[in-house]
């Protein structure tokens, strides 16, 4: 029955196991532990201490100020304010953008009274300008009706 073929059906069928009906070891079956029957390993992920890390000089403490910061240029970045990492251009994300802008506004909300003199006067310019940049970007892509 090895490596009979049934014409009509095309298919091939091969006997793969190792042993015969009688136990008796078959001389012409490949063991599946045997190097030929192995799979190809793939190459092992760098180590994280092998992996390249972009420098960003000395990082100094995490503050509410990085945060605003952070959450600004990403909002900045869905508004294709910016260029992205390697200089290219970034598409326009207008519900994502307002999507953060609403979460720097209830930030602000959260926070009253809890903040800096300094800290509220930042997380509000912050506020104003990208409020200012999500309307003019709005504006531009927008439908022209006449």
């Amino acid at each position: 029955m090895p490596e009979e073929k049934d014409e009509t059906s095309g298919f091939k069928v091969v006997d793969k196991r190792v042993f015969s009906t009688d136990g008796k070891r078959r001389e012409d079956a490949v063991e599946e532990n045997s190097v030929e029957s192995r799979p190809q390993r793939q190459p092992a992920p760098p180590a994280p201490e092998e992996l390249e890390v972009e420098d960003y000089g000395e990082v100094g403490p995490t503050g509410f100020d990085t945060l605003v910061s952070y959450l600004s240029t990403t909002a900045m970045f869905q508004l294709g304010l910016l260029p992205g990492p390697g200089g290219e251009r970034i598409p326009v994300d207008l519900a994502n953008a307002r999507r953060t802008i609403d979460l720097l506004e209830i930030l602000q909300q959260k926070t009253r009274g809890n903040l800096t003199p300094a800290e509220a006067r930042l997380l509000e310019d912050v506020l104003y300008e990208l409020r200012l940049s999500y309307v003019e970007v709005e504006k531009r892509f927008a439908p022209k009706t006449r």
